[in-house]
């Protein structure tokens, strides 16, 4: 008996409905065609039924062996854009192949009289100082495709959105530049028997009316073991938003099915500083992970640049959202004109219905520099659906840099948490490294601000056993108008991390989100 794996109450009804209506409204406008999830997941499942056919490369040597420099010269014209004369506030510009981008990726484009493949044409692209043979641009394709809006001005376009390589997808918002990345599946990350990438192969694009607003995009996903349908609604604003619509099947099984994958990049920051001298006080894509869970729990966990890959996982039932977040917004903690950590979007996944069971898992991977995107994020479904089921399941993407919109605001959150030595002041006054390690952490919010500075407030602090703790002392901050607590502590063996928790109550009553924080291996 085939089974359906649902995440998101009532949205079979409402995907039903939505066709309907998309129907119905098309046949009132005078026309009697419509394309729907259903079309793009018709062809996922015949693929999860066939055996996997690996793309193959069309790229000459030229193409294939071009270094990045070179790669950067392949220039869209701006003139050859889609729809860059038509009624609409969107265009579409494309990725010529090159590199590792080394496989056609097939793009089309609906409208009311039906599909249409956007072909590939060598006069699409200015090469720079590339010497490119005519007939090694025969037959070639994009490698990808991105979406420009004027999101700042008026009158001028900016990118809102890039699609390039596996099922990778980046957003921004008005004043944002790009850091984290989405994608649409994860298959099997940091596990021994090694990842699996699916990757979008084809791409539908609804050529949108003149008073739309946002952009539909489908997308047909393979890999290995896995196929998958997807409709993304892109809405560019000063949140920019992907509604995600999905439905995943299986080839074979897989051990770890990761949905909503987020991407980043952590180096150094005020909770791990840079053990070399650099200028910058902090650089990373995002600084930490936050939940909310379906019991209402806040949860923020500082990331990591860690020695030793490491993994980190949270049973959440039914979550209500989680993301990797850049909540450190001041130009002076990061002092980079080049590449402005501070306007880096945070990333938040907002689940549509209940997904179940499951856990949302962080992957912290060493990394030597800033060119290495080493933090991943994504909720695994405790029930895995058998290969030709369908999962589905629908959220919504927030690329945000209002933090504090996301979060209870009837709750404190964690400002920022840093490292130092422990010490202890003698009596002369001079402080003494005692061998410990402290871990300041600042709370900060509305239901903070209003309190007295002597208003009765604890900690709730748990400690894993391979540490010792030594202190944990709580104070008023009048320059944040929060509370700052300080823990220290002496880890017994560096081999192994340390796992810490903490939150501020009053009573039985809990006044801030849970801080979670794991001290890696230092060796």
């Amino acid at each position: 008996m085939s089974r359906t794996f649902h995440f998101g109450t009532g949205a079979r009804k409402g995907r039903a409905l939505g066709t309907a209506l998309s129907l119905c409204m098309s046949l009132f406008a005078g026309h009697g065609w419509a394309f729907t999830l259903d079309d793009v997941a018709k062809k996922a499942e015949k693929l999860a039924a066939e055996s996997y056919a690996a793309p193959q490369s069309n790229l000459p040597p030229v193409f294939r062996n071009m270094a990045f420099a070179d790669y950067q010269q392949l220039r869209f014209r701006g003139d050859k854009a889609l729809w860059h004369d038509a009624p609409t506030p969107f265009e579409l510009q494309f990725y010529h192949q090159g590199m590792h981008f080394n496989v056609p990726v097939k793009i089309n484009e609906i409208t009311t009289k039906g599909v249409k493949e956007i072909r590939y044409e060598p006069e699409m692209f200015e090469f720079g100082k590339v010497q490119i043979e005519p007939a090694a641009l025969e037959n070639l394709g994009f490698a990808g495709f991105k979406v420009l809006y004027p999101l700042n001005k008026a009158d001028k376009a900016d990118e809102l959105m890039t699609l390039l390589g596996a099922s990778y997808f980046r957003v921004v918002g008005k004043g944002q530049v790009y850091g984290l990345s989405a994608r649409g599946l994860a298959i099997d990350t940091a596990l021994p028997s090694g990842e699996e990438f699916p990757r979008f192969r084809e791409f539908w694009v609804e050529r949108p009316q003149a008073d739309r607003r946002n952009l539909v995009i489908y997308a047909l996903l393979d890999s290995p073991r896995a196929t998958g349908a997807y409709r993304m609604v892109v809405t560019p604003g000063k949140d920019s938003t992907v509604d995600v619509q999905a439905r995943v099947y299986l080839r074979e099984p897989v051990e770890k099915l990761g949905i909503a994958a987020l991407t980043s990049m952590y180096l150094f920051g005020a909770n791990q500083p840079s053990e070399l001298l650099n200028y910058r006080p902090q650089l990373h894509d995002s600084e930490g992970l936050a939940i909310h869970t379906g019991d209402d729990e806040w949860i923020w966990r500082p990331l990591n640049n860690p020695k030793r890959l490491s993994i980190s996982s949270y049973s959440v039932e039914n979550p209500r959202g989680f993301g990797l977040l850049q909540r450190t917004r001041e130009f002076g903690r990061y002092e980079d004109l080049d590449d402005r950590y501070d306007l880096r979007p945070s990333g938040w996944v907002e689940p549509r219905g209940d997904w179940g069971k499951g856990r949302v898992e962080l992957i912290e991977i060493p990394t030597p520099d800033e060119t290495n995107d080493n933090i991943v994020a994504f909720w695994v479904p405790e029930q895995r659906p058998e290969p030709g089921e369908p999962l589905n399941f629908e959220y919504r993407l927030h690329f945000t840099m209002d933090e504090p919109a996301l979060h209870d605001p009837e709750l404190a959150w964690v400002d920022q948490t840093r490292l130092s030595a422990g010490d202890v002041k003698q009596s002369n006054l001079i402080r003494q490294p005692d061998g410990s390690t402290a871990l300041i952490v600042d709370f900060v919010g509305p239901n903070l601000a209003e309190r007295a500075a002597d208003a009765p407030m604890n900690t709730r602090v748990s400690i894993g056993e391979n540490a010792e703790l030594v202190e944990n002392n709580l104070r008023h901050n009048p320059v944040t108008k929060g509370w700052r607590l300080t823990l220290r502590l002496k880890v017994r063996d560096p081999k192994r991390p340390v796992e810490l928790r903490a939150a501020l109550v009053e009573g039985e009553k809990t006044l801030s989100e849970t801080w979670s924080y794991q001290i890696p291996i230092h060796e």
